[in-house]
């Protein structure tokens, strides 16, 4: 069996745009307090606040949505490629 490394790039670049809106929406819903309670919820109890932003402008959620978007679909199609590959070489070597 072989990957298509377009289309499985596709799926990941699709999950994690879909996670990213989650994100989003989550972070336009929950307040700052609730936020911080999530995401230490979530990381095991490390504190995040420090780090956590809940104000972001139009323009740095799009770049970052268009970014996470490119990223695993980069991500996606080299995992197919290296699967396809690593695949190639374990028939050559049951030969």
């Amino acid at each position: 069996m072989t990957l298509s490394p377009k289309r499985f790039g596709f799926a990941c670049a699709s999950a994690a745009g879909l996670f990213y809106l989650g994100c989003v929406f989550l972070m336009a819903v929950a307040g700052a307090e609730n936020l911080a309670f999530f995401f230490n919820g979530l990381f095991h109890g490390l504190d995040l606040r420090p780090i956590l932003v809940d104000q972001m402008s139009v323009g740095v959620t799009i770049t970052g949505f268009v970014h996470t978007v490119i990223m695993s679909w980069l991500f996606g199609a080299l995992v197919a490629v290296v699967y396809n590959l690593s695949a190639c070489f374990g028939r050559r070597r049951q030969r």
